[in-house]
């Protein structure tokens, strides 16, 4: 089996990006850019990721940041401690400090959505876990499923055209994007490959990518 040299995992606090610290420069920039091409849409632009690991050479770190700018991302190296709830404001007693700017976060599930669940957010959506049947997943953004989709997901809630869904297995009562509707065929056959749904010549299509 292949190692894995990129891996990009959702958190409460946003995305982690680990990298073997091992691998080449040329390897992980290959694996980065198929991984980001596998999920278009699907990280909103100027999404950060965390780097996990500590003792990457500082020009693999530059290069990844440099990598990561051209998609339109970034690296988020401020230190954990500093962090703090999106919206609050730092404790100080300059009275002409700006407020930082509230940042839309995504919403990341580490489980399974059981039949009757609703999940609505305004911004994208993460779950590492299905999507059982008679389960509602609602997002202003994508969604992303990491296990099988039986429920029902609608991305592009508010009227996001370029929002797409993807999940490892993708069987739905019902996918909606944006304002268009596609109902699941009576019999459905199970793929062996991720897909995506999004909106191509004004109708919601599947195709099948690579994760």
């Amino acid at each position: 089996m292949s190692r894995e040299l990129v891996t990009i995992k959702g958190g409460k606090d946003g995305f982690r990006l680990l990298v073997d610290s091992s691998a080449s420069m040329k390897e992980i920039e290959a694996e980065i850019k198929k991984k980001l091409d596998s999920n278009p849409g699907f990280f909103p632009e100027g999404t950060k990721f965390e780097l996990e690991v500590a003792d990457l050479d500082r020009s693999v770190k530059k290069g990844i940041d440099q990598l990561l700018s051209q998609h339109g991302f970034g690296v988020d190296n401020s230190p954990k401690q500093a962090r703090r709830p999106i919206g609050s404001q730092p404790a100080s007693s300059n009275q002409n400090m700006q407020p930082e700017p509230v940042v839309q976060e995504m919403m990341v599930l580490n489980r399974t959505i059981r039949g009757g669940e609703e999940i609505t957010s305004q911004s994208s959506i993460l779950i590492c876990g299905n999507v059982n049947p008679g389960a509602q997943i609602i997002a202003g953004g994508s969604i992303d499923i990491r296990g099988t989709c039986r429920g029902m997901v609608h991305a592009g809630a508010w009227g996001d055209t370029n929002a797409v869904i993807i999940a490892d297995r993708l069987m739905p009562t019902q996918v909606r994007i944006a304002n268009m509707i596609a109902r699941s065929p009576d019999t459905m056959e199970k793929s062996d490959f991720a897909e995506r749904a999004c909106i191509k010549d004004g109708q919601i299509i599947i195709e099948p990518i690579e994760r």
